[in-house]
């Protein structure tokens, strides 16, 4: 899992099937300071987020793991939403 947070979300007036039902979002990938790393990414919102919030997100083949579908040309999920964090 990674750590980011939503800074925009996409309006697609044309999806691929299986991503008819979901929003798409740009997220900032952020380390554990908030500082930016790299370019922002589009990621599949499973969970509700929206910008300005500090989300989990996940890459890869597992991105389409928290989809209804068993198939989806998807790179990137959000999977959680963060509260808080906390530093010690």
């Amino acid at each position: 899992m990674y750590f980011g947070e939503v800074i925009g979300t996409i309006w697609a007036t044309r999806k691929y099937d299986t991503l008819k039902s979901y929003k798409l979002q740009f997220v900032q990938p952020l380390n554990a300071e908030k500082e930016k790393l790299g370019e922002p990414i589009v990621a599949v919102d499973t969970i509700g987020a929206g910008p300005g919030e500090f989300v989990f997100y996940i890459t890869s083949s597992e991105a389409v793991i928290p989809m209804d579908a068993d198939h989806a040309p998807v790179d990137a999920s959000i999977v959680g939403i963060i509260d808080s964090v906390y530093n010690e």
